[in-house]
């Protein structure tokens, strides 16, 4: 509760004096005559009249005090905020070749990425955000989408195996453009991530970079794995893991540079899972959405109330006075 005019509060005070004169007056007494003796008077039965004597007085200076209440204004004071966010849709495209199985990340370096990639997608409240795998071909594990908890389960059924082997770089960005193409958002990234060389696909990466480039699309590419050698796993025809082999990590760095540079995104190289956190954590620096959040106060007069409670409070001094305690001149 607050009040728009609080100096006329100081009003009250002038009712101070007003009630110290009336209790000054009643120990005086009123008028008096003259009577033989007083002794039955002290055992004569006091009626409602007398219970009622004060209450007119109590009524008015009630009455008064409600009024300067209504004149300072009361208001009831509700505060708003209204938040406009334009959200940033953003499509991951993950490597999910056997390479990705290579032990130089703990566990491995899927595991590390789709882990890496939830903290990321946990951070980015109010935009949208889909999934795109790629080995030997392309497809979409999730569309664009807002809900945290279904993006987050798709994330984590992501595994190595479920489609051709190899590394389709220019399909698994040409997929994500595609997720992207009917997006009206200001701004639509992808987060290409691979650790190899391009050797499969329709779709040659920098072609699949210049179609992005043409529709505002910005890639981030980011490649996976330490330098040097690395131990792959060796799998039977079933998939299962026989032995791990030392094997020279090999990037197209310079491609996925390229790809970057044409879109206005940028290469970052992760070499183990604390620099891919790292690379995550900056990519969400730089693709910040915009929240603006417009803040107002609405105002509810509450004087109304104070106003007919103090006219109620005259109204039924008016009749106690003038009705149940009318004098006889």
């Amino acid at each position: 509760m607050e009040f728009a005019n609080p100096k006329i509060l100081w009003l009250l005070t002038a009712l101070v004096p007003l009630v110290a004169y009336y209790v000054w007056r009643s120990r005086q007494g009123g008028a008096t005559i003259r009577i033989s003796s007083v002794e039955s008077l002290g055992t004569a039965p006091k009626t409602v009249r007398y219970y009622l004597r004060h209450v007119p007085f109590v009524l008015r200076i009630v009455a008064l005090a409600l009024l300067v209440v209504a004149l300072a204004r009361p208001q009831q004071i509700e505060h708003r905020t209204k938040t406009n966010a334009e959200g940033i849709d953003i499509v991951l495209a993950i490597d999910i070749s056997g390479s990705m199985l290579a032990g130089d990340f703990r566990p491995d370096r899927l595991s590390a990425a789709k882990e890496v990639a939830a903290s990321f997608v946990a951070d980015r409240y109010g935009d949208r955000i889909g999934l795109v795998v790629f080995a030997g071909e392309a497809f979409t594990q999730s569309p664009l989408t807002t809900d945290q908890p279904t993006l987050q389960t798709m994330l984590g059924r992501v595994r190595s195996g479920i489609i051709e082997d190899g590394t389709a770089i220019g399909n698994g960005l040409a997929t994500a453009i595609n997720r992207l193409r009917e997006s009206d958002s200001k701004s639509k990234v992808v987060i290409l991530l691979t650790d190899g060389v391009n050797n499969r696909g329709e779709i040659a990466p920098l072609t699949a970079a210049q179609i992005a480039k043409d529709m505002g699309i910005k890639v981030y590419t980011i490649g996976v794995g330490t330098r040097g050698e690395a131990p792959y796993p060796v799998m039977d025809d079933d998939g299962n893991v026989i032995q791990t082999v030392m094997m020279k990590v090999e990037i197209d760095e310079q491609m996925l540079r390229t790809i970057a540079s044409e879109t206005g995104g940028e290469y970052f190289r992760a070499t183990n899972k604390q620099t891919l956190a790292a690379i995550y954590e900056q990519i969400n620096t730089l693709e910040k959405t915009r929240v603006e959040v417009e803040e107002f106060t609405i105002a509810h007069e509450q004087f109304v109330l104070y106003l007919v409670v103090a006219l109620a409070a005259l109204l039924l001094e008016f009749i106690i006075k003038r009705i149940i305690l009318k004098r006889i001149p």
